[in-house]
């Protein structure tokens, strides 16, 4: 029961923090995830064109 009544004081602290928060506009939201998205890519690329690279000097020398 102790749970049930930190409920309410807890959602009304979270409402009053919430409002507080200083929010991105959407275009900085894009901008910025289409920055992570390219990011990701471009790291992708780069660790799957060396793990191409070892993976087949190891399948030479070794197999």
């Amino acid at each position: 029961m102790k749970f049930l009544r930190k409920i309410k004081p807890f959602l009304k602290e979270t409402q009053v923090e919430m409002k507080r928060v200083t929010w991105l506009s959407r275009k900085q939201a894009v901008r910025l995830t289409l920055i992570v998205i390219v990011f990701s890519l471009v790291m992708a690329a780069f660790l799957g064109f060396w793990d191409f690279i070892f993976s087949n000097i190891i399948f030479r020398f070794f197999l």
